[in-house]
Order: C-alpha cells, then structure tokens, then sequence
C-alpha cells in the first residue's frame, strides 16, 4: 500500500493545480496524483487539435508539472474510495492510504438521446489521445461535417475543420443565435457574420431528430424533416460532472449532478475529502444559486483553494463569475460576468455603457482592430455586473481585467477613473479607452 499526506483523484487542470497548491502551502507534505490517462490532453484546446495544431500529441498537459513540484503520479484508475479507512483502490489491485482526499475527475461530453447516436463517425470531445486521432483521420476524409452545438465548443470545431480543407461545415443550434448561452445577440449577430463568411452553414432556431446512415452516419436529419449528409458528426453540447466515484463512496450529488461542497471546496458529506473542478458543485457569485459553468478557469481557482485548505482554511470561494473567451478566424469574443440577457433575467435594473475603438493609437498603426467593449452595471448603485466584448486577441485579457473588478465590485464611477498604461502599438488611446468610456457613459445614464 502507498500512502500520501494528500491523494488527488483526476489528472485535468484541476487535479495538478490542487497538489500543486497543497505543496506550495505545505511543503512537509506529500501528495500523490492518482489519474487513468497515460497522456492528459489540454481540455480547451482539444477543438484546435482540428486545425491549428494539427494533432493531439501537440495538445498536452506536461507532466513535468507534476515532477518539478514534488508531486508523485500513479497511473491506474481509481475504482472506490472508502472514507472509513481512508483508502483508495486502483484498478490493478493496489491501494493508495490518505489523511486528505481531492476529487478532480472533472467531466465528460453530454450525449443527447438522438436515435442512431451510435453510429460510427459520430464523435464528442471525448480527452482521450487514441479517440481524437481516430476522430482527426475521420475530418480529413470527410467532405460533409455536421456540428451539432453552436456554443463555444462547436463554433470552435467548425472553425478549426475548415482549416486547410475543403470540406462543407454546417453548424446546427437549437436556439435563434449561436453562442447565446454566453454572449448578447449583437455579438452572437457578430460572431455568426464571420462564420458565414469563412463559408461556414449556420441552422439556428433548429434541432437534429436522427443521426441517419447504417452501420456508419451517411446524414441527419431535422426536427423539420430536411436531411443533411454527413460524412461525420460531431456533438458539442456540454459536459457532465464525473460523480460516479464520489457516488460510490458515498458522497452527497448536488442539484448540478456533480460533488456537493461548502465554500471551501470541503465536501458536505466528509471533512477530509474535498472537490473541485467540473465534479465540483458550484454556486453564481452574483445570486448564490446553483450554476452550471463548467470552465478551466474555474476549475482552477477551485483547486487553488480544495489544496490550500486542505490542512488548515485559508480561502473560501466567492462563487463562479463565468469569463469566456473564444476566436474564429481572427475575430475574437469574450465576455466576463453576466451578460445584458443574463442581468435581466435575474432581475437586476440595470444601465449599460459601450465604447468601441481601436485597439492602438493612432488606429492608422499597422494590426489595428476595432474593438468593443460593453459593460453592464446595476442602476441600483452602479456596480459592475458584467461585459461583452469584441475585437483582436487582446480581448480574451480584457475580460480578464473585467473579471478582477467584477470580483472587487467595482463601480462605474470607480472604473470611470480607471488609469491604465497605454502604447501607441499595444492598447488604445487612454483618451478613447473603451472600459473607461463605458464606465463614464453608464454614470450618466438613466
């Protein structure tokens, strides 16, 4: 039997990040990171293995990671997990003994109940290295691509398999728009003239009734009765919480499906056993309701907190903010907080600023975009809800200072004085800043 002071169960973003806070907190420590995989795939880069990337083996989480922070791996899949004993069994017969326990299984691919889901060439983004080369070999022989998702997943798959072939991509969304879940109608309206323009079908306000063909899909066909063909489908719909361990052991399942825990990421069934990352439960930062994000950024700042309590508590998790990001062609869209949609449905008043402008200064230097930034504030007392944002790269940063002064609860007023740092090659001019114009303009608004 092997014994830590720590064992981690799941090898994905957040199972490492947890044992490397466990360590860098309590260095006399040891920590053992239990997981199946022999190779752990990046899970947000897994569309761009498609195009951009071009295999999985180019899409991997180093386990240096885990060597260089005196983290011991064991490579077997953890079968059950007694919490009387405190006792992990692997599926070669071992047993890994424990004083603390985090869970990190994180999550698996939805499948929609559609007749002949089965058949061959239908794929999710399942993190298995043999599975997604299988699924590349099966893209680049195709000539018609049926995505079944426009959230960021499936937009980013349709993105990824038009690059460098010639291939007709059809993306079929249940909702009037594309990535609605997390972007406003006018960037949904945005992103979707941009896909149409990389030559890309867009079937909103429609859903697929059957996955059609034999042993092997040939087509699908609509809840309207028209029929694509399809060389290969792929499902991008969402991820579930892997909670079938934590079942086994006993462990208390939240509304979300996944591992219930306190703000600590203690689980609410057992003291020594914690959860984070998609398996985790998770709660809004603005209403404290259940939320079903499921984000890597998330994830790990879950697991920052599961190993830095795990001896002693030291943080407690202010709840899921949601900052998203993604980029088709070279377009990108972020968003942080929630969105106008978002804020109204949970019955906030609230006003908005927007500001567009280049991103350099002047906007004649070469590489400038035009870039928008709109912010949502509660009228009650100003406070920063939420953002919508489009423009170049330097978007998906944008949303990442938003996100920091959502956290702080930041005021337009507070923001209208923001001072950033700016360069004529690098950031907008600081007299059309567009987080400061935005700020300024919801301080006036009625």
């Amino acid at each position: 039997m092997q014994k830590a002071d720590a064992v981690v169960i799941g090898g994905s973003a957040a199972g490492p990040v947890a044992g490397i806070s466990c360590r860098r907190r309590y260095g006399d420590k040891s920590v053992i990171l239990i997981r199946k995989e022999k190779r752990v795939l990046v899970p947000c880069g897994i569309p761009y293995i498609f195009g951009t990337l071009g295999s999985p083996e180019k899409n991997l989480i180093p386990d240096a990671l885990l060597q260089n922070n005196g983290i011991e791996l064991v490579e077997d899949e953890a079968m059950e997990v007694n919490r009387e004993r405190k006792v992990v069994s692997l599926n070669n017969g071992n047993t890994v003994s424990y004083d603390k326990l985090i869970f990190a299984t994180g999550s698996s691919p939805a499948v929609l109940p559609i007749p002949g889901i089965e058949k061959g060439n239908v794929f999710t983004a399942r993190k298995d290295v043999a599975y997604l080369k299988n699924m590349l070999d099966a893209v680049n022989d195709a000539k018609d691509i049926v995505i079944i998702g426009g959230g960021f997943i499936g937009v980013e798959f349709a993105d990824e398999c038009k690059k460098g072939r010639n291939c007709n991509v059809t993306i079929v969304e249940m909702l009037p728009h594309c990535l609605q879940l997390a972007l406003d109608d006018e960037f949904c309206s945005e992103a979707e003239g941009v896909l149409r323009d990389r030559g890309i079908k867009l079937l909103v306000d429609s859903k697929v009734e059957a996955i059609l063909g034999d042993n092997q899909v040939s087509g699908v066909r609509l809840s309207g009765g028209q029929e694509l063909k399809a060389d290969i489908v792929i499902i991008g719909v969402g991820m579930v919480p892997n909670n079938e361990l934590a079942k086994r052991a006993g462990l208390e399942i939240g509304p979300g499906k996944a591992i219930a825990v306190d703000r600590c990421m203690r689980t609410t069934a057992d003291p020594d056993a914690f959860a984070c990352g998609d398996c985790a439960e998770k709660v809004s930062f603005f209403s404290g309701k259940p939320s079903r994000l499921m984000l890597a950024s998330i994830a790990c700042a879950e697991a920052h907190i599961a190993g830095a309590n795990l001896f002693h508590t030291h943080y407690q998790n202010p709840g899921a903010v949601g900052v998203f990001s993604t980029i088709i062609g070279e377009r990108a869209f972020a968003c942080a907080g929630l969105t106008e949609r978002a804020a109204r449905q949970e019955g906030y008043d609230i006003v908005l600023g927007e500001s567009t402008a280049p991103n350099t200064h002047p906007g004649g230097m070469p590489g400038a975009v035009s870039t928008k930034v709109k912010l949502v504030f509660s009228k009650h007392n100003r406070m920063l809800l939420g953002s919508g944002i489009s423009g170049g790269k330097s978007v998906g940063e944008i949303a990442n200072v938003i996100s920091a002064c959502i956290q702080s609860k930041m005021t337009a007023y507070e923001l209208s004085l923001f001072q950033m740092g700016t360069h004529p090659s690098l950031t907008a001019s600081p007299i059309v800043y567009q987080l400061v114009n935005a700020a300024e303009l919801a301080t006036k608004a009625k």
